[in-house]
């Protein structure tokens, strides 16, 4: 039976105009006429029978039926994107290949420096990282897994813990005043750069201590630990990092723990898969892996 399948070209029309809101911007993009914007979609409308755009004299916006079906496009067009990119690179011919959701700071200092060992094992084998800082329905994504810290397990997934996220502050050695820290208060004197997403964050590292500071939520406010390991590392500050994604800048000195004190955030770093990928051959490897990785890296710490 043929597919009632609306054409490629009007969706990738459509998908831009949505997302942009602007059959000009589309057009620029898509390398098109404008007019050519509006001939795929009014086809598009024709073969669904619903009107996705709403015209007016300032142009155009999504119909309530528009918001739904773009975001639906949205996503299956970034899946076959994916899969010709897989096959392109050879993935489906190679090892297979994994799509795996990660924090981004995490991914960059403390998984990628390990991964080629993983590579070494298993020639051929595709690992694709997107950045995600937040948990998500798996329903929703093309991902295999998710590596992402937390407090509690997602309901409805199986998940593996890896290692906890003890948290260090540090700073630049040229700070001035860092490197003479011996006390709380002295940590509480210098300029203290703030996490975003985590707003109490001094606050409950000066209270483990047993001390209350005013201003413990002023600072300048960043969303990624590596911007708040980068600004400390310029010498902006003092930052409340988990200490797993700082080695490095430790180890070559360009950031110090100013006070021996790390103090454990309540969040695990997990490895998060959902019940109808956990056995895929491939997921499994790449678990135990990284499994073996963070009982290392434990050991060594």
């Amino acid at each position: 039976m043929r597919r009632k399948l609306p054409s490629t070209a009007a969706l990738a029309a459509f998908e831009s105009a949505a997302r942009h809101q602007s059959y000009t911007r589309a057009a620029a993009e898509l390398a098109v006429t404008q007019s050519a914007i509006c001939r795929q979609i009014a086809s598009l409308e024709d073969f669904l029978g619903v009107k996705l755009f709403r015209r007016s004299q300032r142009g155009v916006a999504l119909t309530q039926a528009g918001q739904r079906y773009s975001r639906r496009v949205a996503a299956r067009l970034d899946e076959v994107e994916r899969d010709a990119l897989d096959l392109m690179s050879g993935g489906a011919e190679g090892g297979g290949s994994l799509e795996l959701a990660v924090v981004p700071t995490f991914a960059t200092q403390w998984l990628l420096p390990r991964l080629a060992d993983f590579q070494r094992a298993h020639p051929g084998a595709l690992v694709h990282f997107t950045p995600r800082t937040r948990p998500f329905l798996f329903a929703d994504t093309p991902f295999d897994a998710a590596i992402l810290p937390g407090s509690e397990p997602w309901p409805g997934t199986e998940s593996i813990d890896l290692m906890p996220e003890p948290l260090v502050a540090v700073a630049s050695p040229r700070l001035p005043g860092a490197s003479a820290c011996r006390t709380v208060a002295d940590v509480a004197a210098l300029p203290l750069l703030q996490a975003s997403t985590r707003p109490d964050g001094w606050r409950q590292w000066f209270a483990s201590q047993g001390l209350s500071v005013e201003h413990d939520m002023a600072g300048s406010r960043m969303e990624l630990f590596s911007m708040l390991s980068e600004a400390a590392a310029q010498g902006l500050g003092v930052a409340l990092v988990p200490r797993l994604l700082v080695e490095s800048d430790l180890a070559s000195g360009r950031l110090i723990v100013v006070l021996p004190h790390a103090q454990h955030s309540g969040r695990i770093y997990r490895f998060i898969v959902p019940p109808h990928k956990a056995d895929a051959p491939l997921l499994q490897a790449f678990s135990a892996w990284l499994q073996a990785q963070a009982q290392d890296y434990l050991a060594q710490a």
